[in-house]
């Protein structure tokens, strides 16, 4: 996967879980009001580049967990010719 490719995949999928995040647990903390209707978008504002931010870090990390856990041991069924 490309650098750009990754970068717009992170920033459409951090949009997308604060947007959720923000929205869901806001929710569940004011219930269904005009309070909750007009404080989620400042929450939204504020959760999104966090969680762009920390996705930085977390996907590196993730995908060296992820590579790690998934090759093949010697010796285990599936791992020949590695």
């Amino acid at each position: 996967m490309s650098k750009k490719s990754v970068f717009l995949t992170q920033v459409i999928m951090t949009f997308i879980m604060a947007a959720t995040m923000s929205g869901l647990m806001s929710l569940i903390f004011t219930g269904p009001s005009m309070e909750w209707l007009t404080g989620w978008p400042r929450q939204f504002i504020i959760a999104w580049p966090i969680a762009f931010a920390a996705t930085m870090v977390a996907w590196p990390a993730s995908m060296a967990l992820s590579s790690a856990i998934l090759r093949p041991r010697k010796g285990t069924p599936g791992a020949e010719g590695t």
